[in-house]
Order: structure tokens, then C-alpha cells, then sequence
């Protein structure tokens, strides 16, 4: 067995004596008390940016996961990474979660949940490693390890460390110390036994037994430019302390399947279950073709643009979430389930062909989520969206919330009858902006026939019912040779500027007489 660095050694490598040991960090992060079965899931972004649509569909598994099983699900912030972390980012992650409503519990007994306040925690691991000889302290600088990788580029080898190319995995504590005194900041790397022509088989839970090569490189642990840890050995530690049972990310994350599983059985830790998702897919514009959704040509591939564009946050989460669970819809269609809460979502069920994000899909969806929304509601959505992201224009039309709930009541009183022209909360308010004198086009395309046109005006009486005042519609039609339905479409142009408007007669009665006498007598 490869000896280990001496205790004095490893706090000189490390800068200070490891805060804990492995017993202590054990009794400092005890298992969770929760029942047979629960998951403990994680959503582990770094705050570099947007929130990614796939990270809030993986976001989404993990919470639904969570509460299906009375489990917990986390939120910790990966930002170890320090060059390409973003200001305001954690808080966007934050704003997007609430947004769409999914509310994680991170418990302070294991905590903290920022890994760059963890330090403590991977030194005393990595302390762990060097004493046992799995782990050592590398000098190479960048100039270095160019120069191995050149080298092995020209040779035909794979690029890395690892191996002859390992230069310092075996140092003597002489020349360690050599190193130090001359100043030289160590990295921490792993010092691997693996053979990648052996194989190496890890369980997706989805995917089944899969077979890798192992790894034999020896990756860098803790950096040597702020003393933080790598993703590979941050989610190591983490995922243990944290009691993570599942672990749900993007199946671009497979290649460092095999490592992962490495690290956990190299330290004599029970591995947590993966489950590794499609990526979101999109049908390319261009070129017809199934593509990744990017977050540089793709507005929808940023979480911001649902929020700001006033898309409904439930019914993104049920679209996402029926792609998750394909048999959700039918479900819901079938009266089963209300939301994606009552459903129970089972891991084996995800499907891991590629997830396609078709955003006529999404619309059907907001259709028939609004469809379902009482009058109160939908303005209220209507109004809070508005007050917090709308245009001028907008936020005039919900300054009235009376007229406002007057317009959008049209044609909800019968439920099996409501009307389903409402997508996003932004083309709500566009789509009933004729109501408002400020934000109505007059036609000036439409041949009106004027005639009929004053006939009305000459019997409108406000006060008539449906009934008497269809009845005026047919008079008018028959006393000018016309069709009743020209009569109805004249005066519907002439109030709203549009052939295609809700019920006439509903539409008038809303507007009130004076507005309605009012846009006849312009268009005359």
C-alpha cells in the first residue's frame, strides 16, 4: 500500500491543519431521520449566468421526486468556480425556483449550502486522502503541463495527467518540502489506480448497468489558485454529507460517471443513485433537424423569457413535467389529477431519448391551464404580471381591475363553453386591448356598409337583452337586402378594429353605450 503524507506534511501542503476528521464530519452531518424510501435530491447550479430551461426540468424532477416520496430537495449553490461566476446569478436561480413554485428545504444541519463556505470541510477530506496515499500534492504549472500536453498530442496519446505524465505523484517528502519552502502552491490530485482497459459498470436508474473505462487520470481535487475544490471532488463530499440519495443531471454528465463512482468506493461511501436525463431538444428552424436547445440562439432557452413574457408558470411546469412523465396528460385529461403534485412520479418512467420543447405544444397547454382559471384570478395573474413587467399601454389596462374583470369574464360563464384564445399574460392583455380607447386601431381596410351601420345607431338601445337586441339584427338585415351575420360583422369591426372578437353582444354590453355609439359614429 502507497504511503501517505505525515500530519505536519499535509498542513503544510494544505496551508493549515484539516479542521476536522473523517469520524467528526461523520457525527456533524448525521443521516437524515426520514421515512423507508424518501429521496434526498439536489439542484446544484453555478451561478454563471441564466437559468437554463434544463435546469429548471431537472430542478423540477428533483422536487417531484422529493414529494413523492416525503423526501427533501435541496438547493445548493456550485460556485466554485470563481472566473466565470455572475453577479445577481444566485439570485435569479432563487427568483426562478419561487417563480415556479418549487420551494426546497435546506436544512442548516447540513449546511452551508454555498461550496465556496465548505472549505473547511473538503480540506479535512482531502487531509483524509494525502495521509492515506490516495491523493498528492502536485506542483506543475500551467507552462507544464502545456508542455505534457503537446507532448502527448504529437505522440498520438490521450491529453492528461495521468500516468509517466503524472510527474509529481510520486515526490518524495523531501522534495515536497523543497517545493513549499521555495513558495510553490500545490493542486491536490487524485492519485489513481485505474486501468482504462478495464471496465468499470455503474447503475443509471433509469439506463441500467452501463460499462466505462476506468478512469486513470489523476484529476485535480483541491486548486491551488483559491483552495477550492474541482465539481468532481465538491460533489463527492457534498453528496455524501448531505445524505444525497439521487442524483438527477443532464446525460452530458456520463463521461464522469465512472469517476464519480471511483471517488465514492475509493473512499468506502455508499454512492448515491444517478439518473441521468435527455437533454432539451428543439426541431432546428433552418435545417429541420433535432438540436439541443442553446442558450445563444434560443430566447426560450433562458427561464427569464416565460417569466417576462407572462407565460402561465403552471403550465410550463406541466409541460415540462409531462415530458418527464408522458402519462400526465392523459391523467389530467381524464380527471385523475388536478396538478403535477397529485401525481406520482416514478424514476423508471423517465424518458431518456431526447426531450423535445415544442412551443405549440406549450401554447395548448396555457390554453387550457387559463381556460380553467375563475375570472378573480385570472386578473389577478393578469394585474401582478402587468404591475411588475408590463409596458405603459399595459399597465394602464389593469388600472381598472372592474373593467379589466368585465372583459375577461366574456364568455367564461359556461364552463363547457369557455373560451381559449388566452396563452400568456402579456397576450392577454394584447388580445383585449381594443376595449380600451387609448389602445384601439380602427380598421381602415374593412368596406363597411354604412347604411347598417347607422340603422343601429338609430335603434341601439343599451338596455335591451340579447334576445331584443339580436332581433334589432335581423330587422336591419332583412330592411337592407343583407345577410344578419354582415349586419353583426359591421358592427363588430367598426368597435374593435378586428374581424374576430368575442361574443358581440357581450363584447357591447362591457363597453357601454357611450363608447359603443361613440366608435360607430367615427367610423360614419
Amino acid at each position: 500500500m502507497r504511503q501517505g503524507l505525515s500530519a505536519d506534511l499535509i498542513a503544510r501542503v494544505l496551508g493549515a491543519a484539516p479542521k476536522y476528521t473523517l469520524a467528526e464530519l461523520e457525527a456533524k452531518f448525521p443521516p437524515r431521520n426520514l421515512p423507508d424510501g424518501a429521496f434526498v435530491t439536489r439542484f446544484a447550479p453555478s451561478p454563471t449566468g441564466m437559468m437554463h430551461l434544463g435546469g429548471l426540468y431537472g430542478a423540477l424532477i428533483d422536487c417531484k421526486l422529493a414529494q413523492t416520496t416525503n423526501g427533501v430537495f435541496m438547493l445548493r449553490i456550485e460556485d466554485t468556480d470563481t472566473k466565470r461566476e455572475v453577479a445577481d446569478a444566485v439570485d435569479i436561480i432563487k427568483k426562478s425556483l419561487d417563480k415556479f413554485g418549487l420551494a426546497y428545504n435546506n436544512d442548516p444541519v447540513y449546511g452551508p449550502y454555498y461550496q465556496s463556505m465548505r472549505r473547511d470541510i473538503y480540506h479535512s477530506v482531502a487531509a483524509d486522502l494525502l495521509a492515506r496515499g490516495l491523493a498528492y500534492p502536485c506542483f506543475l504549472t500551467g507552462d507544464d503541463m502545456e508542455r505534457i500536453r503537446d507532448n502527448q498530442k504529437a505522440a498520438g496519446f490521450p491529453t492528461g495527467i495521468y500516468g509517466e505524465f503524472a510527474r509529481d505523484r510520486d515526490l518524495t517528502d523531501d522534495e515536497i518540502m523543497a517545493h513549499l519552502d521555495a513558495g510553490d502552491t500545490p493542486t491536490i490530485r487524485l492519485y489513481s489506480t485505474g486501468n482504462p482497459e478495464n471496465k468499470i459498470f455503474c447503475k443509471d436508474v433509469v439506463r441500467g448497468s452501463i460499462g466505462f473505462p476506468e478512469n486513470n487520470e489523476d484529476l485535480v481535487l483541491i486548486k491551488s489558485n483559491d483552495g477550492l475544490p474541482t465539481y468532481h471532488f465538491a460533489h463527492l463530499v457534498d453528496d455524501h454529507f448531505m445524505r444525497t440519495t439521487h442524483v438527477v443531471r443532464g446525460e452530458e454528465w456520463l463521461p464522469s460517471f465512472p469517476l464519480h463512482v471511483q471517488l465514492f468506493r475509493m473512499m468506502g461511501w455508499n454512492a448515491p443513485n444517478y439518473i441521468h436525463t435527455s437533454t432539451i431538444d428543439k426541431i432546428d428552424d433552418e435545417t429541420g433537424k433535432q438540436r439541443k436547445l442553446s442558450k445563444r440562439k434560443d430566447p426560450e432557452a433562458n427561464v427569464d423569457f416565460f417569466i417576462r413574457d407572462g407565460w402561465p408558470v403552471d403550465a410550463v411546469m406541466e409541460y415540462l413535467f409531462n415530458i418527464a412523465a408522458s402519462g400526465y396528460e392523459e391523467a389530467k385529461t381524464k380527471g385523475a389529477v388536478k396538478t403535477i403534485w397529485e401525481y406520482d412520479m416514478r424514476p423508471k418512467k423517465i424518458p431518456m431519448s431526447g426531450a423535445l420543447f415544442d412551443m405549440k405544444k406549450l401554447e395548448w397547454w396555457a390554453r387550457e391551464f387559463i381556460a380553467t382559471l375563475p375570472v378573480d384570478a385570472l386578473v389577478d395573474r393578469v394585474v401582478a404580471w402587468a404591475n411588475e413587467y408590463s409596458d405603459e399601454h399595459q399597465k394602464m389596462q389593469v388600472a381598472d381591475t372592474a373593467y379589466l374583470s368585465a372583459v375577461l369574464g366574456i364568455e367564461r360563464d359556461n364552463p363547457k363553453r369557455i373560451r381559449k384564445d388566452f396563452i400568456t399574460w402579456r397576450q392577454t392583455l394584447e388580445t383585449v386591448a381594443f376595449f380600451w380607447d387609448d389602445l384601439y386601431i380602427p380598421n381602415t381596410e374593412f368596406e363597411y356598409n354604412r347604411d347598417a351601420l347607422r340603422e343601429f345607431l338609430a335603434v341601439y338601445d343599451a338596455g335591451d337583452d340579447k334576445d331584443a337586441w339580436w332581433n334589432k339584427v335581423v330587422a336591419i338585415a332583412e330592411k337592407l337586402g343583407i345577410k344578419n351575420g354582415d349586419v353583426a360583422m359591421n358592427l363588430r369591426v367598426a368597435l374593435s378594429g378586428r374581424t374576430n372578437t368575442p361574443d358581440l353582444y357581450s363584447m357591447m354590453t362591457v363597453m357601454g353605450a357611450a363608447r359603443v355609439q361613440q366608435r360607430i359614429k367615427n367610423v360614419l
